[in-house]
């Protein structure tokens, strides 16, 4: 029978909020569980008749009956006709209590790998939009009405179908339509054979860095660089070397001078992240020479190439690099809609079977209806159009966030306008502690990416990075204030 202790852990289980969604059985069920397999209830060790139970817990005979019958289902019971329900044998473990007790003060043991992805801390997406969170897109203005109707379009025709498991590479209508997209607009050397549709940008940097090379591999990367892709990099056990920027972009004159050549090398080329710089045609050219003479290969993330606001886009890597030693990634997060979840690499030939079947080891494949109906929206002309609007719109944001800066942040930090993009760097002009800065501006309800963790090297100014694609000019205009104020008390 049951002790006070007992009765009374699994009336606590009952009663507990966390359980609430669980029917009353279950919980009475789980309750009587976890006392066995703490070693509270021995084997052989009566359980209380039902009715008993039933009216010490003020429940129903059947629902202790329902609870005894799953235990007895899963084994942790024997129910014997006449004699009653006893704790079975098959379910002692040794005492649960000593086991956690050890297990806690051990130190975690995770792979090399696991311990550089958890030290890396990831990349945390934004999930609640606040100013001034960097790569946001704005989502309000979006022609969701549009995208629902060819949405239903695509479900209507596809019936079932589009319920299926979608080709590893992509829906070929999206492929066809990403590789038109690219070619007209960025200059690309595109089919849809040479597409890959992923779920972000994300995974096609984990690809790269896990299919090109292997671990020890030394990759050229910017100084400073998207954070996600050190990360990714670090993550696969590749030794980065950082290269400096400048107004041009990457300088190439260290890739000459290196003693060891890497395998690889990566590149914001649009608009360097963070700094916004384009990287010149000259240097593009002579990276692919690099590549090409190397046998290495070009990673290029256009991830918001789509908002350039100073004439037109420069061409892509991809597109000048007739040696197939570029891959391209693209991403529609930035584009369009976080929650769309689709990305892209435009491979080289010999790389599309390889990449291919490396995805699917990692998700399979992207679903079919927002592929099906993305590919409709870009054949409407919906995405162009969509794209065209927010570029002006960003545009208009960004050159209100330097007014508002330059009105209210003067004291402190200098904007970096950006010839395009959605974010735009600021650095101290005062001795003002970054992550103090950040740290509190946080707690006051405004996101900013500092600087420091974005450089291998100590040469550079700290300061922050500020998103203002998403946010409405009164919205941005009450944060820059806010900010003023969480900067003024650091500098006192």
């Amino acid at each position: 029978m049951f002790k006070h202790a007992q009765l009374e852990s699994v009336k606590a289980w009952i009663g507990d909020p966390a359980h609430g969604s669980l029917p009353l059985h279950a919980r009475i069920q789980r309750g009587i569980r976890q006392l066995i397999l703490d070693g509270a209830l021995d084997a052989g060790r009566p359980l209380p008749a039902s009715r008993a139970l039933a009216q010490s817990l003020n429940v129903s005979r059947d629902t202790v009956e329902t609870a005894y019958g799953q235990l007895h289902a899963e084994g942790f019971i024997e129910r014997r006709v006449g004699s009653g329900s006893f704790v079975s044998a098959r379910a002692q473990v040794s005492p649960r209590r000593e086991t956690n007790q050890r297990s806690q003060s051990e130190p975690l043991r995770l792979s090399n790998r696991g311990v550089a992805i958890f030290k890396g801390g990831g990349v945390r997406e934004t999930l609640v939009p606040r100013p001034f969170a960097p790569g946001v897109p704005e989502t309000r203005s979006f022609p969701l009405a549009t995208w629902e109707r060819l949405e239903r379009q695509v479900v209507k025709e596809q019936g079932t179908h589009a319920l299926d498991h979608s080709h590893p590479q992509g829906v070929e209508a999206l492929r066809r339509a990403i590789a038109d997209y690219v070619n007209l607009e960025r200059g690309a050397r595109a089919s849809p054979e040479r597409v890959l549709v992923l779920t972000s940008s994300q995974q096609a940097l984990v690809l790269c860095a896990t299919v090109l090379l292997d671990a020890g591999d030394q990759i050229f990367i910017e100084d400073p660089a998207y954070h996600g892709a050190r990360r990714a990099f670090d993550a696969a056990g590749l030794e980065c070397i950082p290269i400096g920027v400048d107004a041009q972009g990457l300088r190439v004159e260290p890739l000459q001078d290196a003693a060891q050549s890497a395998k690889a090398i990566f590149l914001t080329p649009s608009h360097q992240f963070p700094t916004g710089a384009t990287l010149a045609l000259d240097r593009r050219l002579a990276i692919i020479e690099w590549a090409n003479r190397h046998q290495a290969w070009i990673i290029e993330d256009d991830y918001d190439s789509e908002f350039h606001y100073a004439g037109k886009p420069t061409a892509c890597v991809q597109g000048l690099d007739g040696h197939d030693r570029t891959i391209y990634i693209g991403t529609f997060t930035k584009s369009m809609f976080p929650g769309l979840r689709i990305g892209y690499m435009l491979l080289p030939p010999q790389l599309v079977a390889p990449m291919t079947v490396a995805r699917t080891l990692q998700d399979g494949h992207s679903a079919s209806i927002p592929q099906l109906t993305l590919a409709r929206f870009m054949e409407g002309g919906h995405f162009g159009a969509h794209v065209r609007t927010m570029r002006g719109v960003y545009a208009e944001r960004r050159d209100l966030l330097e007014q508002l800066v330059r009105k209210h942040l003067s004291d402190f930090v200098e904007p970096r306008v950006p010839n395009g993009g959605m974010q735009m760097p600021c650095v101290f002009t005062r001795d003002i502690p970054e992550r103090a800065a950040v740290d509190t501006a946080r707690r006051a309800g405004i996101d900013l990416l500092g600087l420091t963790a974005l450089h291998a090297s100590s040469k550079h100014k700290a300061g922050f990075l500020m998103g203002f694609a998403a946010y409405a000019p009164k919205e941005m205009e009450l944060a820059v204030k806010k900010l003023a104020n969480v900067l003024r008390a650091l500098d006192r």
